[in-house]
């Protein structure tokens, strides 16, 4: 046992059950043997093979955040109308002169999955050659689905198909023009916004399961620039993505708090207000933090399976009692159109709103969407990406790639058709009245869908609204335990940490809905969503890397993720302290 573990029986507790529900060896010594010698000493996998941060850096990455993030609240509830102005420009600024990179970025996502997944790396195993898989394929699917999209497509299922009926570029127009915010709705949180998830994702697990790396992007990132500027690009990159996380994070709950109460209110009569948003977010903090004290396995995982069969029985009921036969044929077309302009709607940059400088974004069609969504994804990307990356050891290169992008967009087309298809029928038999209630309030439109359901609307009602606290619970979850990674690597985080930030980012939704209101939390949110301009670049540099040490990988590199995941015990595993760095370092620092 380790001097840390002999001096602080509780940190060793923390730390054993950590490595548990990573999926990795337990850090604990087994008992004493009967001649009175200890047995060979077990170790986390893979070991670590990266690098010990500076005593100034690791405090430059704990520190600045939280000071940054409280000036950036501050700023924005003094003034929320200059923020909000000066958000505004720079949205403006982004989507006038980068259109054309966005578009760019998601088809080098797309470019990339598909060398991984049809080359011969593809079959590269995440952790080595006798890794297996941590979780079956059902909790494995029900997790990255949860994390990823789960609480948007709640939404955007609906309101996306309602609010695009009448404006869908590229799709040619028809008499019918139903199917073309479906369409624009499968484009959108399908394949391409998976693939941009994914490619980071594998990036993160590579450089963690099979070069010993801490998950961090910046062991993922710098290796690829001079080493003189590597110190100093590494605490930039976590700096990035640890205030993206949080802002992320924190915004999302206060727009989930708005969400929960909408549904509420669809069935119980409830009014929306500080009060309840209080209440809702201390509520979804707190089922939060019991799950993270749980860990992956007891907490994330059973919340993540029960999403999934709630989605499948909330699916199967609109489907059912909903317009089943209306229902199948737009899913046939839209399927159809789909495939059909995937390539137009992919390459779509709207060159004649380029010409000429635009007053504001909100006069360009990809500002409103394709933009904004890609913005959305990149941001998010740190957690989701990170979170993906952390329980996939075990699986192929080849399969994680097929199994990020190709089932979950599947999933995505079938949850949007039903929905979205219910939507436009019941829209047009009610002369638009879901149309209006989007434009009033984005969050109603799946609420007024499910209420029009004959039979069981009552009961979709409080299935959705429970949807939405166990989504947002497991999205929150899996971003506490990504940015827990951020703020401590190389050193290991135990269940208490994990709490503690989850308290943290809820108290700051707490702080903007309640100082602010919704102007606020959408100010900030849009100035998250801003961060991804510059966070899209570390990105691409982070693919670069990847792609040059799988160029690069010899019988030496070879040797060395045999070695770093290899379960039998070695002489350096004597000298590991609790956190699974060498003693030597810790001496050093």
């Amino acid at each position: 046992m380790s001097i840390n573990e002999q001096s602080d029986p509780a940190r060793a507790a923390s730390r054993n059950e950590a490595g548990a529900e990573g999926g990795s060896t337990s850090t604990s010594t087994k008992a004493t043997r009967g001649d009175g010698t200890q047995p060979p000493r077990q170790v986390d996998l893979p070991r670590f093979r990266g690098r010990v941060i500076p005593p100034l850096d690791r405090a430059i990455i704990k520190i600045l955040p939280p000071l940054l993030i409280i000036g950036l609240v501050v700023a924005v509830t003094l003034n929320p109308e200059g923020a909000a102005g000066v958000i505004g420009e720079l949205r403006t600024f982004v989507t006038s002169g980068f259109t054309w990179l966005f578009v760019l970025y998601s088809l080098v996502a797309l470019g990339v999955c598909g060398w991984l997944a049809f080359s011969r790396v593809g079959k590269i195993r995440l952790g080595g050659p006798q890794a297996k898989p941590e979780h079956g394929n059902f909790a494995w699917y029900s997790m990255l689905f949860a994390c990823g999209q789960g609480i948007g497509l709640i939404f955007w299922s609906v309101a996306e198909p309602i609010m695009l009926r009448d404006e869908s570029p590229v799709i040619a127009p028809q008499a019918d023009t139903s199917g073309g915010g479906i369409v624009w709705s499968y484009f959108h949180w399908g394949v391409t916004a998976w693939a941009m998830y994914c490619v980071v994702a594998v990036c993160l697990a590579y450089s963690h399961h099979n070069l010993g790396k801490t998950l961090t992007f910046r062991e993922a990132t710098v290796d690829i620039l001079p080493k003189r500027t590597q110190r100093g690009a590494g605490v930039i990159v976590e700096l990035l993505a640890i205030i993206a996380t949080v802002l992320g994070l924190a915004t999302s709950f206060g727009f989930a708090a708005l969400q929960f109460t909408s549904g509420l209110s669809s069935f119980t009569g409830l009014s929306a207000g500080p009060g309840l948003w209080i209440a809702v977010i201390v509520g979804l903090g707190g089922l939060t933090a019991i799950s993270a004290f749980l860990g992956v396995n007891k907490g994330m995982r059973r919340v993540s399976e029960a999403n999934s069969i709630l989605s499948i029985v909330l699916m199967a009921a609109v489907f059912v009692f909903g317009p089943t036969i209306y229902i199948i044929s737009n899913i046939s077309e839209t399927f159809g159109s789909f495939f059909y302009n995937f390539i137009p709607m992919s390459f779509w940059t709207d060159s004649p709103t380029a010409a000429a400088p635009i007053e504001s974004w909100q006069d360009s069609w990809n500002g409103w969407w394709t933009v904004f969504i890609w913005c959305w994804v990149i941001a998010f990307s740190p957690f989701v990406a990170g979170f993906i990356a952390r329980i996939s050891r075990g699986r192929t290169i080849r399969e994680f790639v097929i199994g990020v992008t190709v089932i979950p967009s599947l999933i995505v087309m079938i949850w949007i058709g039903i929905l979205g298809s219910a939507a436009v029928y019941y829209d047009d038999q009610s002369n638009r009245s879901i149309s209006d209630g989007v434009a009033a309030d984005t969050s109603s439109g799946l609420f007024s869908m499910l209420s029009m359901v004959p039979i069981v609307g009552g009961l979709l009602l409080v299935i959705s609204t429970i949807l939405v606290a166990t989504y947002y619970v497991t999205s929150l979850d899996a971003g506490t335990y990504a940015l827990a990674e951020f703020v401590s690597a190389p050193n290991k985080s135990g269940p208490w940490f994990r709490v503690i930030l989850v308290v943290s980012i809820a108290a700051v939704a707490l702080i903007l809905l309640s100082i602010g209101g919704t102007a606020v939390v959408d100010t900030v949110q849009t100035g998250t969503i801003i961060g991804a301009f510059p966070f899209s670049f570390v990105i691409l540099l982070m693919i670069a890397n990847l792609i040059r040490r799988l160029r690069k990988r010899n019988k030496e590199v070879k040797r060395l993720e045999k070695e770093v995941n290899d379960p039998a015990h070695r002489a350096e595993d004597d000298q590991l302290d609790a956190d699974g760095l060498p003693l030597a370092h810790r001496a050093e620092h």
